[in-house]
């Protein structure tokens, strides 16, 4: 069952080192506050989960909090490279980075076959490509009753998934709206999850276009407006593009990005 807990008791209880940790959100909803905790927390050596991995894990991958990056695409969305995630693989700094890339398909699957209880997921995919040969959790595999050539993907269960989302009621269920993602995938298929929220109401509206998780799929609730800054809460605030044009020049020297990182994150405790 839901717990409430401040953003920071949530992130010590929930996150620790060396834990896969998947970072959810599809343009909007991108729970950017639980990662800049997770930087002032310190936490090392994570696998980072993320289908489009953008800012929040550039600024986790520099600060030194990340060892592995599982996605499948990554970008300033608008804008361009990502500079940290690009130094991290490209030179080692702060060190070096394993990746292990899909497709958003590819990847989607990796989360519902966990979801589902299942140990790998099929799919007509990575066909004419050598992926299987790149990574471990992906393999070529014979249809036993067509005998067609598919492809497996292995489930992928994260330690912790972390999402943001418009509200929550005061029993821990979990409502979001607007474009979602594989929010809902990513959360069924951790150990555990924290969803911080725009708010706590008594009570949903009835829209059968939100998504509902229940309470007894939700390790921890933080309530904290405005968490997904820079990207935007559907109904609760818009993007603000001038900072994704910002970190183009804010990431891509590290002395510019490190200084940054000590003024904004651990000095102020928040970057919104």
């Amino acid at each position: 069952m839901a717990e409430f807990l401040s953003l920071k008791s949530a992130v010590e209880t929930h996150v620790h080192d060396g834990d896969v940790v998947a970072l959810e959100g599809f343009t909007h909803l991108i729970p950017f506050a639980a990662g800049h905790e997770i930087i002032r927390q310190r936490r090392r050596n994570l696998t980072l989960v993320r289908l489009t991995p953008d800012l929040i894990c550039d600024q986790l991958i520099g600060a030194g909090c990340a060892t592995k990056m599982i996605f499948s695409w990554g970008g300033n969305p608008g804008v361009g490279s990502l500079h940290r995630f690009r130094d991290a693989v490209e030179h080692g700094w702060p060190h070096a980075l394993e990746l292990d890339e899909h497709t958003h398909a590819g990847l989607t699957n990796r989360f519902v076959a966990a979801a589902s209880g299942l140990p790998f997921a099929v799919l007509r995919a990575y066909a004419g490509t050598d992926t299987s040969q790149h990574s471990s959790t992906v393999a070529r595999v014979t249809c036993p009753f067509t005998g067609e050539d598919l492809a497996a993907v292995a489930a992928l269960r994260p330690d912790v998934t972390i999402i943001h989302a418009q509200q929550a009621d005061r029993a821990g269920n979990v409502r979001l709206w607007g474009i979602t993602g594989v929010q809902k995938e990513s959360v069924l298929a951790a150990s555990r999850s924290i969803v911080t929220v725009e708010e706590i109401v008594d009570g949903f509206d009835d829209d059968r276009n939100a998504m509902i998780l229940p309470s007894w799929v939700v390790s921890a609730i933080a309530h904290v407006p405005g968490g997904c800054h820079p990207s935007y809460a559907a109904g609760y605030s818009d993007r603000d593009n001038d900072y994704y044009e910002a970190w183009d020049d804010l990431s891509r020297e590290r002395d510019v990005f490190e200084d940054w990182l000590e003024h904004h994150v651990y000095e102020n405790g928040s970057v919104r």
